[in-house]
């Protein structure tokens, strides 16, 4: 597997359990898990654009995407093949040289056309059959950080990426 030039991700049943709570007031919330940033972390190490693409449209995922600085935010999203032939196009690379981590229905089309493929370790059978890799950790639990870690054990970088990642957290004396 070469590494890719775009990691793609869902948000809900990857970055989230899949779970929608709501309050006594309608409020809808999600719980993120941060253990998932240290993946988007290592991907702005490598230059490595990351796009967020789902169906829902949330004040919710916009914070978290502005929170940790995703480059690409697609919401309300039908059609997730079209939105990313679109982005590839624009940025003149292939399906091919694409990553994409999905977890359920919505998601195979996408799945099938990119270089490499994942699903969280308790998406649905059908979807996990038809993915390269699924991931030890299941959607938010962490699901992201390992998909983004495996695509850098395969390159041999892990190491190295983890490396500069320490050292971006140290202080100077």
């Amino acid at each position: 597997m070469k590494l890719p030039k775009l990691i793609i991700t869902d948000i809900d049943g990857v970055w989230t359990d899949g779970g929608m709570y709501y309050d006594q007031s309608g409020n809808e919330l999600k719980k993120f898990n941060t253990y998932d940033s240290a993946g988007v972390l290592y991907a702005k190490i490598l230059k490595i654009p990351v796009v967020i693409i789902t169906g829902e449209d949330t004040q919710i995922v916009k914070r978290r995407a502005e929170k940790l600085k995703i480059d690409y935010l697609f919401q309300g999203v039908k059609d997730k093949v079209a939105i990313v032939q679109q982005l590839t196009e624009d940025l003149q690379i292939s399906f091919s040289e694409c990553a994409y981590i999905g977890d359920d229905i919505n998601d195979i089309n996408l799945l099938e056309k990119v270089g490499f493929s994942a699903s969280p370790k308790n998406a649905a059978p059908y979807v996990k059959s038809r993915v390269d890799y699924v991931t030890k950790l299941k959607g938010g639990k962490g699901a992201f950080r390992d998909f983004v870690e495996h695509i850098l054990t395969e390159n041999n970088m892990l190491e190295d990426v983890v490396s500069q990642a320490v050292k971006g957290f140290q202080k100077p004396i």
